[in-house]
């Protein structure tokens, strides 16, 4: 199971510290080259002193690092961007500090080797003086400081995706326990144990104690479950399988043939699957809610799971009734799909096919 939120990538890494993404304003791109032209300046005179003493030395001098400091830049920004769109250091930190350390080396290397040779052949010289000992300082020289950079480039966009990370799981936290709380409520909700409390005075009136003690026994499972499980994170797939069986049981009392319903998976196909606790309760309450039913014309629901796909899916026939105001507050769903995105990169589907209303969960593996 994936337990990291979905990867994304680190916005704040800007051009100006790293990365160059094609929608960067002129505004924004103007400020980058203002800092390393003063860089530039900095440089020289830390390079090269002397160059003080004239100004076409001096010229040259910043020439020759400004050339670096624009080809070294736009090398590590590039690269700052694509490692962020693939490899977060929140997912993987390791990995994302080897390939931080391959890719800027070897990039700012092969950057200066190109600028070197370039100096070369304008003044007229051979290639072959880039490996003379002669060589090894200004190539190292401009490593070095390159090294220096990154490392704050990288340390700057680790901050900053680890920042949005750490708001980002705080904010699903919030939005898993609401969506626990309100599952909680609605299950609890008067109108549903009102409802089942009439179901079960019909039965006792119609004098069917065996089908009344069922009744208790199933409802009481239904709360006990909602109790049992308002503190997990995940249940096993079998556990609310078995609880949707007691909720339904419970409706169809109360509806009776007004809701048709197709739900047979076999237990093996199940084992090592989870889901958020409530989470198919909430699909087959909507189910319920939102549709009108009829005993010559039932709402049919199914339930089906796909292993090869690893979901869930709930399909029931679209008839939709006119509610009451605040009796729905289309929270549901949105509180769903919020838990499902603290949990996995896997969306949760919600469509429509055929007149149908389908909502497919995604199962989990621990």
């Amino acid at each position: 199971m994936s337990t990291s939120a979905r990867p994304y990538a680190d916005d704040a890494a800007d051009p100006v510290f790293g990365s160059v993404p094609s929608s960067t304003s002129a505004k924004t791109l103007w400020k980058a080259l203002r800092i390393i032209l003063v860089l530039s300046v900095v440089i020289s005179v830390i390079v090269n002193p002397g160059s003080l003493r004239s100004f076409t030395a001096f010229a040259i001098t910043y020439g020759y690092t400004l050339m670096y400091s624009m080809g070294l830049w736009l090398t590590n920004g590039y690269m700052v961007d694509w490692l962020n769109r693939r490899y977060t250091w929140t997912e993987r930190p390791v990995r994302r500090l080897l390939l931080t350390l391959s890719v800027s080396l070897g990039g700012s290397a092969l950057v200066i080797l190109l600028m070197n040779a370039v100096l070369l052949l304008l003044r007229g010289r051979p290639l072959a003086q880039l490996f003379t000992p002669a060589m090894y300082w200004p190539l190292m020289l401009p490593l070095v400081i390159t090294v220096i950079i990154s490392l704050f480039n990288h340390s700057r966009a680790f901050f900053f995706q680890w920042r949005e990370a750490a708001v980002r799981a705080e904010r699903l936290e919030k939005e898993t326990a609401v969506a626990r709380l309100d599952s909680l409520r609605r299950q609890v909700d008067p109108h549903f144990l009102f409802n089942s409390l009439n179901a079960l005075t019909s039965l006792v009136e119609e004098n069917d104690p065996a089908r009344a003690v069922r009744f208790i026994r199933q409802l009481s499972q239904v709360y006990r479950y909602v109790l049992d499980s308002e503190s997990q994170e995940l249940v096993p797939l079998a556990e609310e399988l078995k609880f949707a069986e007691s909720y339904l049981y419970l409706q169809q009392t109360r509806l009776g043939e007004a809701l048709a319903v197709e739900m047979d998976l076999l237990p093996a196909v199940l084992t090592g699957y989870f889901v958020p606790p409530l989470a198919l309760q909430l699909l087959l309450e909507n189910v319920i809610k939102h549709n009108t039913a009829y005993q010559a014309d039932p709402v049919r629901l199914r339930v089906t799971l796909d292993p090869a796909a690893h979901t869930l899916t709930v399909r029931n026939t679209r008839r939709p009734r006119r509610l009451a105001p605040g009796e729905s507050s289309g929270r549901g769903l949105k509180n769903l799909a919020a838990r499902y995105a603290f949990l996995t990169d896997k969306p949760l589907a919600i469509g429509e096919e055929a007149g149908e209303f389908v909502v497919t969960l995604p199962l989990l593996r621990i």
